[in-house]
């Protein structure tokens, strides 16, 4: 048995949405292989939201900018998100990922791993947490969430996963979509690092529709939880993630830009469940060879 926090370094849901419509398919035959032959071009971004210029001035800044804020407030982030969402999150990864397909046996990818949230909800699940890797590019988070399962850690990157195709039955990530470069770029690499048949599940925090519910997120998130996140922890660091989370979920891209981004890629079954009208669950699956891909996705 390895020893804990290996370490290496390098009810129904209520809304169910699928894609409609023919999707662009031309770069779908591009071969993905381990390790790559030549560099990723990819000449039409699909980005999870703008630039935030009062945060870092290119979108070549993010990465760097967002890894030193969540190294610095890594301490914090359990705490924070534990009573900012009512001490309801412990049960509802557990239930989300039971739900969509994870089962005893399955070998788990937990991208964005943060402090292991997720992937320790996933442990509960499978019975050990041996068979489950957590990849996170920051350290602070990372250095969290080896105190709380026996998984495997890596330090990497969404649009840059480090291992071989095929290699995974189930691939999460919790709450961290907004913080990629490249929605479209992030997808192929789910894509092909899932085993045929694998499954992808999502969680996110979407921006609600209707005037009174905006009202209340932007109340909500964007000034009630980063001002108690100070006043609990009387972090700086820690006020200024949350005031982040918030400016991300804000200016992020609409649920069927997502959608449209994990079709195009060549997974199938895309879908979108929401819990309350703001907890996204995209859902998708790698096709079987037998079973080939349906490049046009449907209403349900």
């Amino acid at each position: 048995m390895r020893e804990p926090g290996r370490f290496i370094c390098g009810k129904q849901p209520r809304t169910r949405i699928q894609v409609k419509g023919r999707l662009p398919t031309g770069n779908l035959q591009k071969p993905f292989g381990w390790p790559p032959s030549s560099p990723f071009v990819h000449l039409d971004e699909v980005r999870p939201h703008p630039p935030l210029k009062a945060r870092y001035e290119t979108l070549a800044d993010k990465p760097d900018y967002v890894n030193r804020l969540f190294d610095k407030g890594a301490c914090h982030y359990d705490g924070i998100v534990d009573w900012g969402f009512f001490r309801t999150g412990g049960a509802y990864r557990k239930w989300v990922q039971e739900r969509h397909g994870l089962k005893k046996g399955d070998r788990v990818l937990d991208v964005a791993c943060g402090t292991g949230l997720v992937a320790l909800a996933a442990s509960r699940i499978l019975g050990t947490a041996e068979n489950i890797t957590c990849l996170d590019p920051s350290e602070g988070m990372l250095a969290v969430a080896r105190t709380k399962l026996n998984a495997t850690f890596v330090v990497g990157r969404a649009e840059a996963l480090p291992f071989p195709d095929n290699s995974f039955d189930f691939l999460t990530m919790g709450y961290a979509l907004r913080h990629v470069t490249d929605l479209e770029e992030t997808f192929r690499e789910y894509q092909r690092v899932l085993k045929p048949g694998g499954r992808l599940l999502i969680l996110e925090v979407t921006k609600p529709r209707g005037r009174i519910p905006r009202f209340m997120f932007r109340t909500y998130f964007g000034r009630i939880y980063p001002t108690l996140t100070q006043l609990f922890t009387r972090s700086a660091d820690a006020r200024d993630m949350m005031r982040y989370y918030w400016e991300t979920m804000d200016a992020c891209v609409p649920p069927e830009a997502v959608l449209s981004a994990l079709a195009t890629v060549g997974l199938s079954e895309v879908n979108r469940y929401t819990q309350l009208g703001l907890f996204s669950e995209y859902t998708a699956t790698k096709p079987s060879p037998s079973k080939g891909c349906d490049p046009s996705p449907r209403h349900a």
